[in-house]
C-alpha cells in the first residue's frame, strides 16, 4: 500500500474500524489510569487521533462535544506553536488556555506526536476536566480569567521523554488536589502513548508509511456525506431564541440558521453581550456545540471528524456572551454553552421536526464541595456532575437523568461517600418533572446531601434552569424548573461559593426535559404506564394529559402494585374533549 493513491472501499472500511479500535483503546487506558472520579467515572473527557495537518481523523466512543469538538480545532493551535518537524520523539505538549481549547482552565489538553522513521506521522490528543486548577473554587463569581486558576500556555509537558519538573511543581503548589490533578496528567500522557503504540502496530500490519492518505479518504468522504444530507434540506432562514438564568441578570441566546444548498450557517447575533462574571463562552466552545447540534440533526451517522464540520459555519459577534474576549471570566462557560444545541434545534423545529429533540435539563449541574471530615487533618475537594431529564424526541420519550449534550456519566453514592465525608440522603427520580407532550420529557432527579463535619463546609453550585425551565416544542410543555435549596428553602444563590453550617442539608432538584407534541394526543395507555412507574402522578395525568387513572387499592396502602391502577377511558375521552374546547 506504500504507493497507492486511493483506497478501495473494502480496505478503507477495515482501516477505519481498526482506527476506531485504536482511539477506544486510548480512552480505556485513560479511564483505567486516571486518579480523579471526574475522568474515571464521570467520563468528562475526550480522546482523538489527528493527521500531520492537525485534522481530526477519529474520536473515541466517549467524549463530550465541548471537549472533542473544541479539541478538533484546538490541535491547530498546537501545530502553529510547534509545527511538524519542530518536535522530537518523547515530546508531549500541554495547555489549558480557554481560548485555545475547551473554554475553561479546568480543562487540560495533552498532545503527543507519533514518530515513524524519525518523522511525525500523527498526533494523539485528549482533554480532561482537572479535579482542581487553583484560583477560586470553580464557580461563576470571578470577574477576570486571572482569578480562575493556573493558566498554562502551550508548552512542553515532556521534553524528549523527560518530565517538565518545574511545571509539575508549579501545578502541585497551586491546586487543592495535587495528587488527583498531577496523577491525571500522567494518565493523559500514558493514554496517548498507548494510542501511539497501537497506531504504529496498525501501520506496520498494513504496510503504511503515513496515515495522511487514510485521513484524506475519511475526511473527504465524511464531508461529501454531510453535504449530501444538507442538499436534501429546503433552503431557508430560521431563528429561535431562549433564555438562561444568567448570573446577575438573565442571558438571551439567539440563533439564526441559514440552509444554503450544501452549506449551513449558524449565527448567534442578537445574543446578550459578554457578562462581567464567569459564564462567558469562548468562540471555540461555541463552535463545538453548534456544529455538534447540526451534525446530530442533519446526519448523525456520518463519522465525527474534520470533514463532518466543514459544511457548518458558525459565527458570533466578538464581545458577545458566545464570543467573549480576554480577559473575560469563563470558568462556568458550560452553563451558557450547553444551551446551544437546544436553541439550534428550536430554529430547525418546523423544518426538521422528525430529527430534533426538545430542550433538556442542559446545562449539566456541576457542584464543587469542600469540607473537612470529623477528626481529619486535610479538607476534601470533590466535584459532582448530575444530569436532569433529556428532551423528548419525535418518536420517543426523553431519557431520565441523562445528560445531553454533555453525555457525562453519574457517580455512585458509594463513591461519593467513600472519597469524601459527604452523605447522600436522597437520590430518586422526580415525579411529574418531565415536560408533558405526545412524547414526554425525561425526568429530573431529587437529591439531598449533608456533610459529616464539625466545621463549616462549602458548595459551589453551577446550576441553571431555575427561572427558565426547558421548553417543549411543537405543542409540548416545559419540563419542571430546577431547585437549589438549603434546608428546604430558596435562599441558596446559584453559581456562587456558599458557606454552610455543619447541620445544613443541600437539596439539588434537577429539571425535567421538555415535551414534544400536544400532550392531549399522548396514548392514554402510555400515561397509565407512566403512573404505574411513578413518572407521572395520578393528578398529573389528569391535569397535564387529560387522562383519568383510578387507584383501586386502599388509601393507606404502602406498596402500590400495577393492578391497583385502572384507566378510565370514558372519563378520559370526556375530559380531553373539555380541554380541547377550552
Amino acid at each position: 500500500m506504500r504507493n497507492r493513491t486511493r483506497l478501495d472501499p473494502v480496505t478503507l472500511e477495515v482501516l477505519w474500524n481498526r482506527l476506531l479500535s485504536v482511539v477506544n483503546e486510548q480512552q480505556v487506558a485513560l479511564q483505567r489510569t486516571a486518579f480523579s472520579t471526574i475522568v474515571r467515572e464521570t467520563q468528562d473527557l475526550a480522546c482523538g487521533v489527528f493527521d500531520t495537518q492537525g485534522r481530526m481523523m477519529a474520536q473515541s466512543v466517549t467524549g463530550t462535544p465541548g471537549h472533542i469538538n473544541a479539541m478538533a480545532t484546538g490541535v491547530q493551535h498546537f501545530l502553529k506553536r510547534y509545527p511538524p518537524g519542530s518536535l522530537q520523539e518523547g515530546d508531549v505538549l500541554i495547555t489549558n488556555d480557554p481560548w485555545m481549547t475547551a473554554g475553561q482552565i479546568n480543562d487540560i489538553t495533552v498532545v503527543t506526536p507519533v514518530f515513524k522513521n524519525d518523522r511525525e506521522v500523527a498526533y494523539f490528543a485528549n482533554t480532561c476536566h482537572a479535579a482542581d486548577i487553583g484560583g477560586r473554587i470553580l464557580s461563576a463569581e470571578a470577574r477576570e480569567v486571572y482569578e480562575e486558576g493556573l493558566r498554562i500556555p502551550i508548552m512542553k509537558l515532556y521534553n524528549a521523554g523527560k518530565i517538565n519538573e518545574d511545571l509539575i511543581s508549579i501545578v502541585r503548589t497551586n491546586v487543592r488536589t495535587p495528587d488527583e490533578t498531577v496523577g491525571d496528567l500522567y494518565a493523559q500522557t500514558s493514554c496517548n502513548d498507548v494510542g501511539a503504540r497501537s497506531l504504529l502496530g496498525f501501520m506496520e500490519e498494513f504496510n503504511l508509511d503515513t496515515v495522511d492518505l487514510l485521513a484524506d479518504e475519511i475526511v473527504s468522504r465524511s464531508e461529501q456525506a454531510m453535504r449530501r444530507a444538507i442538499r436534501e434540506l429546503p433552503n431557508g432562514v430560521h431563528s429561535h431564541e431562549t433564555w438562561s438564568d444568567g448570573f446577575e441578570e438573565p442571558i438571551k441566546i439567539k440563533a439564526t440558521v441559514t440552509i444554503a444548498d450544501e452549506d449551513i450557517y449558524i449565527d448567534f447575533a442578537g445574543s446578550s453581550p459578554q457578562s462581567t462574571r464567569g459564564i462567558n463562552v469562548v468562540f471555540n466552545y461555541t463552535h463545538a456545540y453548534a456544529s455538534f447540534a447540526m451534525k446530530a440533526a442533519v446526519s448523525p451517522e456520518v463519522p465525527h471528524n474534520e470533514g463532518a464540520f466543514r459544511p457548518v459555519h458558525v459565527s458570533a459577534p466578538e464581545g458577545s456572551i458566545l464570543n467573549c474576549v480576554e480577559p473575560a471570566a469563563v470558568a462556568s462557560r458550560h452553563v451558557t454553552g450547553h444551551f446551544l444545541p437546544g436553541v439550534v434545534f428550536g430554529a430547525l423545529a418546523e423544518t426538521l421536526s422528525e430529527r430534533v429533540m426538545a430542550p433538556g435539563s442542559d446545562p449539566i449541574w456541576i457542584t464543587v464541595w469542600r469540607g473537612k471530615a470529623k477528626q481529619a487533618v486535610d479538607p476534601f475537594t470533590f466535584s459532582l456532575f448530575q444530569c436532569g431529564g433529556a428532551g423528548a424526541r419525535a418518536s420517543k420519550d426523553g431519557l431520565n437523568t441523562t445528560g445531553f449534550p454533555s453525555g457525562v456519566a453519574g457517580v455512585a453514592a458509594e463513591s461519593v461517600e467513600t472519597l469524601t465525608s459527604l452523605v447522600q440522603h436522597r437520590r430518586e427520580l422526580r415525579t411529574d418533572s418531565g415536560g408533558p407532550g405526545k412524547y414526554r420529557g425525561g425526568l429530573g432527579q431529587w437529591s439531598e446531601m449533608s456533610c459529616r463535619t464539625d466545621d463549616p463546609w462549602t458548595i459551589s453550585a453551577m446550576v441553571d434552569r431555575i427561572q427558565y425551565p426547558p421548553q417543549g416544542i411543537l405543542g409540548g410543555s416545559s419540563g419542571a424548573s430546577g431547585e437549589f435549596l438549603i434546608n428546604g428553602t430558596q435562599t441558596a444563590q446559584p453559581k456562587r461559593l456558599l458557606v454552610l453550617e455543619p447541620s445544613d442539608r443541600v437539596q439539588l432538584n434537577l429539571p425535567g426535559g421538555g415535551g414534544y407534541g400536544d400532550p392531549l394526543t399522548r396514548n392514554p395507555e402510555n400515561v397509565l404506564e407512566d403512573v404505574i412507574s411513578g413518572y407521572v402522578s395520578v393528578e398529573g395525568a389528569e391535569r397535564d394529559y387529560g387522562v383519568v387513572v383510578r387507584f383501586t387499592g386502599a388509601d393507606d396502602q404502602l406498596v402500590r402494585l400495577p393492578n391497583h391502577y385502572e384507566l378510565d377511558l370514558k372519563a378520559t375521552e370526556q375530559l380531553r374533549d373539555q380541554l380541547v374546547a377550552t
